[in-house]
């Protein structure tokens, strides 16, 4: 197999491949899409909301917003993130605040909500990690291909969890743990049914 990068953006790449076919091709595509664990604030309790959104509408916006995601975290993580805002202003991501130094927002320019004068919102929300299998709030990025003159096209588009070229390895990581558990279980013997006495 043989890798060439055509195209290098901020959140985006595009390469070439050779020696592969389609069925390895859309093997990688549906893991960088759906089996990349990612954190997503998953739950949130609100103390006090003045403004003239629902909760529900809130907690909504805050799910999607991507949050930057090291590897191999634990299973059972869980970041809190809190928000205390005071309007009149325009309330953004970056203004969610969590005590992990590594675990931030990826994008802290996003708009959440607007709050006007005398309006107030205080609330805290816990990121877990999930896939894209769970929720879409979990997705890492897109991944696309095409064929042309023999060569597999790839676009991967992050959407800044983590750096494009990541999903790929991540993906791939992913694929092979599924591997190992596939060649734990069918390396196993069947357990011998118990003769009756």
């Amino acid at each position: 197999m043989q890798l060439i990068l055509e195209k290098k953006h901020e959140n985006r790449i595009e390469f070439a491949a050779t020696g592969i076919n389609a069925s390895l091709a859309n093997l990688i595509r549906r893991y960088v899409i759906a089996r990349i664990p990612v954190l997503a604030i998953d739950k949130i309790t609100v103390y006090e909301n003045t403004s003239s959104f629902w909760d529900e509408y809130i907690a909504h916006r805050i799910g999607l917003m991507p949050i930057v995601t090291p590897e191999k975290l634990p299973k059972n993580t869980e970041i809190i993130f809190t928000l205390d805002a005071e309007g009149p202003k325009v309330v953004y991501s970056g203004d969610l605040k969590c005590t992990d130094k590594e675990i931030k927002m990826a994008k802290e320019n996003i708009p959440l909500i607007t709050l006007a004068q005398n309006q107030r919102i205080k609330l805290e929300g816990s990121a877990v990690l999930g896939t894209a299998t769970r929720h879409a709030k979990f997705q890492a990025g897109l991944l696309s291909y095409g064929i042309q003159d023999g060569k597999f096209e790839f676009f991967v588009e992050s959407f800044f969890n983590m750096p494009p070229a990541e999903l790929i390895e991540r993906g791939c990581d992913e694929i092979l743990n599924d591997l190992d558990k596939i060649e734990k279980a069918i390396s196993t013997s069947p357990k011998k049914k118990k003769e009756k006495e």
